[in-house]
Formats: C-alpha cells, sequence, structure tokens
C-alpha cells in the first residue's frame, strides 16, 4: 500500500520496454553507474552555476558546490548527494518517469515501422542507435540496486520549497511523495539499495576506483565518506599560460604512472571543424608498439571531463601510437550506454586535426630543436615510420623520416633525405639504401663497394619494416627508392670514381680469359641447380664474390621476410658474381689451369657460394662450411709447414 501523500504511478510502456534494455542488456560494466551518476550530479551543478553566474540567488548561496557519496555496508547502501539545481515534485515525476518524454513513444514507433517489428522488438534490436534521444544514464542504477529513493529540493523557488522523495524498484511503477525523513537543504540526494550480488559497490576503495578511472577530472570536489577524491585538475581545459611546467610534467606521471618527465607535450585548443582540447604527450622511453602490445594504444576520450573510453584507438593514425594523453570533447555524440561510439564523423575529425597538429610540431621541432627531433627519432621513429601508408600526408611524414648512412661517422648519426639530396651529385635522382642488422654489416656488404668507390651515399636500414617503407613510398620529390642490391652493374657507370683505386691484379692474358670463362662453367657445374649462373662481376672491387637476385628481383632481406611467412624453407637461386681480379679467384684460375678436376678447387667453390650464402643469411648447413673450412685450414698449415722446411 502506499503511503500517505505518495502518489503512485506506472512507468510509460515504451519506458519500461527501454528500461529493461538498459538495466539487463545494454551495459556491459556495471561500475558504470556510479559514472553516469556522478555525471548527472555535476550536470545539476553545472546548470545551478549557469544561473548564479546570470545573477539570480539559489536558496542557501554560500554552499559549497560538491558531491558527497557516503557507504553503510551493513545496509548494503550507496549514497550520493549534490547541492546542485535540485528537482521539483513534477520535475522527479517528469524527468525520472519518463524517458526522452514525449518523444521515445514515437521514437519507438518510428524503429517499428522501418524494421516492421513491434516497438519493443524494435527497441531491442537498434538500443545501441537510440544516442543522443534520451537522458537514460540515471537508469543504469538498477543494474545494481534493487530499491532507488531520489530525494530532491529545488534551489530556486518562493517560499521554503518542499523537499519530495521519488522511489521505484525499476520494474514498473514508481511513487512520489513529500520527504518527511532525511532531506537536502538544496540539491538532490540519491539513495541505491544493493542487490545482494552488487555489495562490492559498498566499499569504499571500490568506489574510489571507479572515480578515479571515470571521473577524477569532474570540475566540483567529491567526497567518499568524507575523503576528496578528485584531486588532479582537468588542466586540459585551462589556457597554457595558466599551466606551469610542474602540473603538466605531474599530471602526465598521474595518468600514465611513468616515474620520468616526459619527452614532449602538445597542448591543443581547436574550435574548428569541430570542438575539442587536448594534452598529448611524447614520453621519454621507446614504447613497445609491435607483437603483443600491438593493439595497446589510443587517448583517453572524455566528454565534459567524464571519461567515455580508454585508449581509444580512432583519435589517432597508427603511426602516432607512442602518443599519451586525453582528448576532450563536447561535440561527441554517444549511443545510450555511452560505453561506446557512434560512428560519426566527429572522431574523423579529430583524428585529422590531431594528425595535422602533430606533424607540424614534429616540423618545428625537427628544424628548431634538432637534437630533440633526433632523440625522438630513435626513441619512436620504429613506430612513426608506418604512417608512410597515411597516403594525404605522406609527403610531410616521409620529410620527417630518419637513417643512418654510409656519409654519417657512425651508427647513432641521422639524416632526412632533404639532407641526403644536397649531398648527392647533380645527376642522381635515387635514394640508395642497404639493410643490414647494424652498420657494420651494411658497411661491408659486398655490394656497397661500387658506392664507395663512386663517392655515392647509402642509406642503412636496420629494421625488418624499412624495406617496406621504401617500397611504400615509392618516390620523394620525384626522387626514386632502390635498394643498392638490384642495382644494375651501369648503374653508377655516369659517374667519376672518388676513391683511389687499390692496387689491382696484372691483366689477364687472351689465354688466362679464355680458361677463366672455363673457370665459370666449372664453378656452375659445381654448385649445379644452387646458382642460376656464374658470371664475372661489374660491381666489386675487393670481394671476391656475390649473390645477385636475377633480373632484379626482391632483396635478400624482403625474401627472407616473405619466405619466413609462408614457411618456405627452399633456397633462393640467385646469380653468383665473381670478381675476376680478386686474389683468390686467381689462385682458383691456377688450379683450374692445372687441373680442372682438382678436389681442392671443387672444395672452394662450395665455400666461396657458402660464404656468399652467408652475408645474405641464407645459410643452412653450418656444419658443413665448417668441416670444410677446417680442412683447408688443416691443409694449408701442411702446405705451409713444408714450404717452411724447404
Amino acid at each position: 500500500m502506499p503511503e500517505s501523500g505518495e502518489n503512485q504511478q506506472e512507468f510509460r510502456a515504451e519506458v519500461r520496454k527501454v528500461l529493461n534494455i538498459l538495466t539487463h542488456s545494454l551495459y556491459t560494466n556495471r561500475e558504470i553507474f556510479l559514472r553516469e551518476l556522478i555525471s548527472n550530479a555535476s550536470d545539476a551543478l553545472d546548470k545551478l552555476r549557469y544561473r548564479i553566474n546570470k545573477g539570480e540567488k539559489p536558496r542557501h548561496e554560500d554552499m559549497a558546490l560538491e558531491i558527497r557519496i557516503s557507504l553503510d555496508k551493513d545496509t548494503k547502501t550507496l549514497t550520493i548527494a549534490d547541492t546542485g539545481l535540485g528537482m521539483t515534485a513534477e520535475e522527479l515525476a517528469e524527468n525520472l518517469g519518463t524517458i526522452a518524454k514525449s518523444g521515445s513513444e514515437q521514437f519507438l514507433a518510428d524503429l517499428a515501422t522501418a524494421s516492421g517489428q513491434n516497438s519493443e522488438e524494435a527497441a531491442t534490436a537498434d538500443a545501441a542507435n537510440i544516442i543522443g534521444r534520451f537522458g537514460v544514464g540515471f537508469y543504469s542504477v538498477f543494474m545494481v540496486a534493487k530499491k532507488v529513493e531520489v530525494t530532491s529540493r529545488p534551489a530556486f523557488g518562493e517560499g521554503d520549497p518542499a523537499a519530495n522523495v521519488w522511489t521505484s524498484d525499476g520494474l514498473g511503477t514508481f511513487s512520489v511523495r513529500q520527504s518527511d525523513g532525511e532531506k537536502p537543504e538544496r540539491g538532490t540526494i540519491i539513495k541505491a539499495y544493493l542487490k545482494d550480488d552488487a555489495d562490492e559497490f559498498a566499499e569504499k576503495y571500490r568506489i574510489e576506483s571507479i572515480i578515479r578511472k571515470h571521473s577524477a577530472f569532474i570540475p566540483f570536489p567529491i567526497f567518499v565518506d568524507g575523503d576528496q577524491v578528485n584531486t588532479q585538475a582537468a588542466i586540459w581545459r585551462e589556457p597554457k599560460s595558466a599551466v606551469s611546467q610542474e602540473q603538466y610534467d605531474n599530471f602526465y606521471k598521474a595518468i600514465t604512472y611513468d616515474h620520468k618527465n616526459p619527452l614532449d607535450r602538445q597542448h591543443i585548443s581547436v574550435d574548428v571543424p569541430v570542438q575539442f582540447t587536448a594534452l598529448l604527450y611524447t614520453p621519454d622511453d621507446a614504447v613497445e608498439f609491435f607483437g603483443a602490445e600491438r593493439d595497446n594504444y589510443g587517448l583517453d576520450l572524455y566528454a565534459r571531463r567524464v571519461l567515455i573510453q580508454h585508449r581509444n584507438q580512432d583519435l589517432i593514425p597508427e603511426y602516432l601510437a607512442f602518443l599519451k594523453g586525453v582528448v576532450d570533447t563536447e561535440d561527441l555524440p554517444l549511443n545510450i550506454s555511452r560505453e561506446t561510439l557512434q560512428e560519426n564523423v566527429v572522431l574523423r575529425k579529430i583524428n585529422q586535426v590531431i594528425t595535422k597538429q602533430s606533424l607540424s610540431h614534429l616540423e618545428k621541432m625537427a628544424e628548431e630543436e634538432p637534437e630533440k627531433y633526433d632523440r625522438f627519432w630513435h626513441l619512436h621513429g620504429k613506430v612513426f615510420k608506418l604512417g608512410y601508408r597515411d597516403y594525404p600526408n605522406r609527403e610531410r611524414v616521409t620529410a620527417l623520416l630518419r637513417f643512418n648512412s654510409s656519409a654519417l661517422g657512425d651508427s647513432e648519426a641521422l639524416t632526412s633525405l632533404d639532407q641526403y639530396m644536397t649531398r648527392a651529385p647533380e645527376a642522381q635522382k635515387t635514394f640508395w639504401y642497404v639493410t643490414a642488422p647494424n652498420r657494420e654489416a651494411a658497411r661491408l656488404n659486398p655490394h656497397m663497394e661500387i658506392f664507395r668507390k663512386k663517392g655515392i651515399e647509402v642509406l642503412f636500414l636496420y629494421e625488418p619494416v624499412d624495406e617496406f617503407v621504401m617500397e611504400g613510398l615509392g618516390k620523394y620529390k620525384d626522387w626514386d627508392f632502390k635498394s643498392i642490391e638490384n642495382a644494375p652493374a651501369d648503374a653508377l657507370s655516369q659517374f667519376e670514381d672518388k676513391e683511389k683505386a687499390a692496387e689491382t691484379a696484372a691483366p689477364l692474358s687472351e689465354d688466362d680469359v679464355s680458361a677463366f670463362d672455363g673457370l665459370l662453367g666449372k664453378m656452375k657445374e659445381i654448385l649445379g641447380d644452387k646458382v642460376k649462373e656464374v658470371k664475372v662481376s661489374q660491381r666489386l672491387a675487393d670481394s671476391p664474390a656475390v649473390l645477385v637476385s636475377p633480373d632484379g628481383g626482391m632483396t635478400s632481406s624482403m625474401e627472407k621476410l616473405f619466405k619466413a611467412m609462408q614457411q618456405d624453407e627452399s633456397l633462393p637461386v640467385k646469380v653468383l658474381e665473381v670478381n675476376r681480379d680478386n686474389p683468390l679467384l686467381r689462385d682458383m684460375l691456377a688450379i683450374y689451369k692445372a687441373d680442372n678436376n682438382d678436389r681442392i678447387l671443387a672444395e672452394m667453390t662450395q665455400s666461396l657460394f657458402d660464404s656468399c650464402m652467408l652475408l645474405d643469411g641464407y645459410l643452412k648447413d653450418p656444419q658443413a662450411l665448417a668441416q670444410r673450412m677446417n680442412e683447408m685450414l688443416t691443409q694449408s698449415a701442411r702446405w705451409y709447414t713444408e714450404i717452411r722446411k724447404i
């Protein structure tokens, strides 16, 4: 039976349907109810402050604007009180008894008409699209509460307005009556009687953790059993001039748990094409991105200081995944649960603005603080390289890429492509590169010899992704990207020698030239189908031999990568190019002329091939190579000993 003076009412039919969806289906995380209640309390305080700023005088005008939460584990209750605008009895019935007021029934009817379903089926199927149309956050409290009492007293009105209580179990009815018990001087008190399986929400540590996660930046103080929880200010909404360096650094540490100060920051405030503020940081440590952490990035998305989504990946492109920070916008339409976002142009626009602002920021850093930019590159360049796939911004991203190269003094030094171009000979229109695990390996690559001889700078690529970057870029300012492994024999013929040639072997006689052709044929016979061809190289100056992809195919590193992806363990068949002037080849020629079937010639040919395969990272049987080398060393030592005896 209703109490004296109690006005017992039923929820409207469409409200009961939507309420059932809200409390049983839509929210995936029950703790969200507290975020919603705090957000509603904050809204009530905001509205009151707005009217005060207009010159209106509320009741108890000296009362602090705040939110207080009290917990009682014995009675399993959670109470949240604000000193905001408050509601009359009529407003309680209207605001809490009707979702979206009179528009809800028509909206559900429209859904039913469009889908050919009844209203309840349509509501269930399309609940996630009921965005921004219903003020539904309050009803999430019924996920954890078996009964809710809302006691409210308006801040404005003639005389001494009464406090009224709205009560419901969220199942079908609600009542509104004048309060004869605990009542606020001003504002609203929500008392939730927790379900048996929701007693965790009567624990102080649990409530504090939820507030720190979702509502830490509400602009009004939030107290839990007398202790303020939200002590960190939302400094991203403050003017840059009002925030100190220490505040910036402390905020970064608070949201990232990093003990170091950040390397860099951006404080962004934008009004068009979409209104938002953002505070973005670049960590001073490398951020693990590849492998298991590939999807563990994004910015925290807020709507009016309330956390909507942690690590939202739609706000930044993948190549800016190193950024940490927050984005706050009031232009964001949310779905009914506020847990997931409608697909809309707002996020895309924010992404575009952040991308352009970040690129401009990095361009300025590269120009004005080159040492700082070099540090940024060493820490985060591996991720930033992925920007080669950003077609609208490709030119700007490419200009920001950095490389080690043969023209630099050590492995830490970096060059941009524009700097590379200024050092290149006038006729050069190609960025040459080589892939290697480290600088020494790149420098000793046999393909480097002709470039060193001609004084042509070569970019050193140390990461597996680098070749994808080069192939993806295609061109930069009409210059091509090309691997030195795929350089045609005459690619550098137009350039003069810059390096003084080492002492060369004497020219071969006509008979020796003919015999050398025979040696090449014999080497092909020994190696069989392991090589496509054996021929004299025009690219080697010092090394005895090198393997070259026929017809400018894949580089060895790219080929290895694809074979690994396809689990292909077969060895590539390439062209073996030999340096006719190398002492080893001259000795092999002498052995061939003396006895073209000499066992040592076969072992030397096989060892030479294995050495080339080893340089390419393809040697499949290192034990066989080691055994041959040991035998040849033993034989060489024996010959040397015998010669010493003579």
